[in-house]
């Protein structure tokens, strides 16, 4: 029985660690979306929109073989499932907001992309190994 009560704390704090941390990527996100996106940086502000409603969503780009891809890495991803279901989003970077289609990476794309996109295995497992999805940002 103490095995099952120290397993249940493990992962209780576990839990507590991942939701901690994704708590502050989103705090961290809106700073920087607030602030705004400066030029050199990889940062990118990505505009989703639903029935009414746009939001904008600070998220890291990577270049590949010519293209613009983003990554849902992390557990609040509501951003990334407007995009896929609304792909006609809107892109600040290097201050300039460009209209986009956003495109879902499978196949040989996606093994490629994901390589390039690799994370530290300590950064996944503090954002809890969440399913990573991957969309190219092609202009409009």
């Amino acid at each position: 029985m103490k095995v099952v009560q120290l397993l249940a704390i493990v992962l209780g704090v576990y839990f507590g660690l991942v939701v901690a941390f994704e708590f502050f990527v989103v705090i961290m996100g809106n700073r920087q979306a607030a602030r705004g996106v400066q030029r050199g940086e990889s940062w990118l502000v990505i505009t989703t929109t639903d029935a009414d409603e746009s939001t904008d969503t600070v998220v890291a780009g990577v270049e590949s073989g010519g293209h613009l891809y983003v990554a849902a890495n992390h557990w609040p991803r509501s951003w990334y499932s407007r995009a896929a279901k609304n792909p006609d989003v809107e892109l600040t970077r290097a201050g300039e907001r460009m209209p986009h289609r956003a495109v879902p990476v499978t196949g040989e794309e996606r093994v490629r992309i994901a390589q390039a996109y690799d994370l530290p295995w300590v950064i996944r497992l503090l954002t809890g190994f969440p399913p990573r999805s991957f969309l190219r940002l092609d202009p409009r």
